[in-house]
């Protein structure tokens, strides 16, 4: 399987290449740079495996939350792939990837909770809560945004490792919340490799993508309560 993912989601912009279970990235902290470094990062990924755009079998794209502007970005040049070359996209969560990031990263166990925060702007953060399985991270709770005063942490895992731009604000949460944390790791942000891992892996389970229409950011602006994911 041959899939290229996206990411422009923070101030990071990145592209990589899964082709047959070998990775290649291109990454670069370029806050306003996302539109000029993209699509010389896609040809260059391509031409470096002597691929096509015709050869790819999929497409993924790191779908939010994050910056409007950069989720818009990856999200406008998936959709035009798509429709050119007719495959389906995984659209992948910016937080799992962080969180996926933070589990090589920080050598995490089975059974470990990576929280994972954003920062939002407008004196909030975006925060997910996952737990360490096989290796991968796994979504217990919804993804939402809140002030930093309203964070909280969802039920399971005995340690917890906080991730993400949003922990620069841990002096105003509860402070139980960064007193559980056995590290803290403010400066990890997402990146297309894991955004292409992570894709990797649902398709080998079996999951479909989706068609390019159906490929759209979350901006969770609207999610306001965070709720354990059924059967978790």
């Amino acid at each position: 399987m041959t899939l290229l993912a996206l990411d422009t989601s923070s101030e990071g912009c990145s592209a990589a290449l899964w082709n047959n279970g070998q990775l290649s990235e291109r990454f670069e902290l370029a806050p306003r740079g996302h539109t000029r470094l993209l699509m010389p990062m896609i040809r260059q990924l391509l031409a470096d495996a002597g691929l096509v755009p015709a050869d790819l079998d999929a497409l993924a794209f790191a779908r939010g939350p994050g910056s409007f502007t950069g989720l818009r970005i990856a999200t406008g040049v998936i959709q035009g792939l798509a429709y050119g070359l007719e495959v389906p996209v995984v659209p992948v969560s910016s937080l799992a990837a962080v969180a996926a990031d933070a589990g090589e990263q920080l050598s995490l166990a089975e059974g470990d909770g990576v929280a994972v925060a954003f920062d939002a702007r407008m004196d909030e953060v975006y925060l997910g809560g996952f737990e360490i399985r096989d290796g991968f991270p796994v979504a217990i709770a919804e993804e939402r945004v809140c002030a930093p005063e309203q964070v909280a942490l969802p039920d399971g895992p005995q340690r917890w490792y906080g991730v993400g731009s949003g922990w620069q604000y841990r002096e105003r949460m509860p402070e139980t919340v960064p007193a559980a944390m056995a590290r803290i790791d403010d400066r990890l942000v997402p990146r297309a490799g894991w955004v292409a891992r992570l894709a990797a892996q649902s398709l080998a389970r079996g999951e479909s993508g989706v068609a390019a229409n159906d490929a759209q950011p979350v901006y969770l602006r609207n999610t306001v309560a965070w709720k354990k994911l059924p059967g978790r």
